[in-house]
């Protein structure tokens, strides 16, 4: 159950993983886009807002350059044209030779004009609702005053976004004053953007400031939905991909343990077959010898009966021969793999995976309790087989049981130099009279059983200088304990 779980832990992990990171990854190159889009949006309002106020300078460098209406008393009908042609000029004013100013700013503007010799800038008002500004530019004989309106100077035709529904915020600002061009959608949480730049003019000292703040909902959802669900698809597939093959590994550890199982089983009854004849052919032998002394000694010949004694007496010898060299060879097979430093803990966790299936068929509960991590001397497969049979007979104890009651624990601990594995299940038991035979070879009280699974056990336990006994509790259930000696600390 503990190793399910981290199965699943880890297939959580890998999901949660995963999906956050293609998250962060979309939600980031979503970001970047929105970022360059506005990057691009403020770089064309600057430049559209910088070539306006070049243009100003223009309009004042030709004003001054041409002079038109420069006679006392003369109309100027090139300046009254300008507003036709120039929306965002509200008007020109001319100061001549012996004239004053309407106010002190265009006064001081002038006086800076002459020491730079460029337009000046004065009565900046961008508290107005479109916003205005003077600009001033000292020549001779007479001196232009441009009076600019904010709003009619921004290219609208040209500009790059619209300007009630965009998110992005457009301002002028020029000495703590700052003129909306574009009201734009700022928020408190998100992310923001912001770029801040000089117009392209000496004269018209102003900044462009752009703000974009994105809001949690503009983040791509549904192409992050989408990953999600993919990556839930790809753990699922991957999923199935690996019960599978583990699934498929099972099978083969199964097999491979069943012909182990197979062949042990075969051993264990030709070791049964070689006991239970070797008394019968002792006799055979003894009667056809005593049979040959008694012809012997009859006066009378009978050498067909000679013969053929000595021929029983020859296949008797031989079967002898034969059984009890069956006999040594499943006692002590020839190249069996020596001891070895074994995890009973992990032997026990391997068995609990072939069996995995079953206990979820049988819906077996499963507990293992390891006091401390156990090593014990043994050879690896005879060990498996032993803690695998154990298993299989408490299933098929549990399998009689109502399901909410079938329990099985398996108990890991240390004793007196050997590693003890207690096997307790919740089964009908073991009655007190079947309890001193369930070693013996060929006693069972399973119907279609052969009787020589815990036989079997119990020869491997002691061929490898343990031993394996059965308990039956009082109140319900059977309890096995395998005990083993401990490896060598290395």
């Amino acid at each position: 159950m503990q190793q399910l779980l981290k199965v699943y832990g880890l297939r959580l992990l890998a999901w949660s993983v995963l999906s956050i990171l293609g998250c962060v990854l979309l939600a980031r190159a979503e970001l970047s886009a929105l970022r360059a889009a506005f990057e691009t949006d403020a770089r064309i309002s600057h430049r559209l807002l910088s070539q306006r106020a070049v243009q100003h300078e223009a309009v004042l460098a030709t004003l001054a350059l041409l002079q038109p209406g420069a006679s006392p008393g003369e109309a100027d009908p090139a300046t009254q044209r300008l507003s036709s042609v120039y929306p965002q000029i509200l008007s020109v004013q001319r100061r001549t030779p012996g004239m004053l100013w309407p106010s002190t700013g265009l006064q001081e503007a002038e006086l800076a004009s002459q020491q730079t010799r460029a337009a000046a800038l004065t009565n900046t008002d961008f508290a107005a609702a479109s916003g205005r500004y003077q600009l001033v530019l000292s020549a001779q004989p007479a001196s232009y005053a441009l009076l600019i309106d904010v709003h009619s100077t921004v290219p609208w035709n040209e500009w790059p976004m619209p300007v009630q529904t965009s998110p992005v915020r457009v301002t002028l600002e020029h000495a703590g004053q700052a003129f909306v061009v574009q009201p734009g959608r700022i928020g408190d949480a998100g992310w923001r953007f912001e770029a801040r730049k000089h117009l392209s003019s000496v004269s018209q000292p102003f900044d462009v400031v752009a703000v974009r703040q994105v809001g949690w909902h503009e983040l791509p959802w549904a192409a992050m939905a989408v990953w999600t669900l993919g990556v839930s698809a790809a753990v699922v597939v991957w999923s199935g991909w690996q019960r599978q093959r583990n699934a498929r590994r099972r099978a083969e550890e199964l097999l491979r343990v069943g012909q182990v199982a197979r062949l042990n089983t075969l051993g264990e009854l030709a070791a049964g077959m070689a006991h239970e004849l070797n008394q019968p052919l002792t006799a055979i032998l003894a009667n056809t010898q005593a049979a040959k002394r008694l012809l012997q000694d009859d006066p009378a010949e009978l050498p067909t009966a000679k013969q053929a004694m000595d021929q029983a007496v020859a296949q008797a010898l031989r079967a002898a021969e034969v059984l009890g060299r069956l006999r040594r060879t499943v006692e002590r097979p020839l190249g069996a793999p020596a001891g070895e430093a074994v995890d009973l803990g992990q032997a026990v966790a391997n068995a609990l995976y072939l069996l995995e299936p079953e206990c979820k068929r049988l819906g077996v509960a499963t507990k293992v309790e390891v006091t401390q991590q156990t090593s014990v001397l043994a050879e690896r497969i005879a060990l498996e087989q032993i803690i695998h049979n154990l298993i299989t007979n408490a299933l098929q104890a549990l399998d009689r049981v109502p399901v909410g009651e079938r329990q099985l624990t398996l108990h890991i601990a240390r004793g007196d130099g050997m590693g003890v594995l207690r096997v307790v299940d919740t089964g009908p038991g073991i009655a007190p009279d079947t309890l001193p035979h369930v070693f013996e070879p060929f006693f069972t009280t399973r119907e279609g059983g052969l009787g020589l699974g815990l036989s079997l056990c119990e020869t491997l336990a002691s061929g490898m200088g343990g031993q394996l006994q059965a308990h039956a509790p009082a109140a319900r259930g059977a309890v096995f304990v395998l005990s083993l000696p401990m490896a060598p600390s290395k």
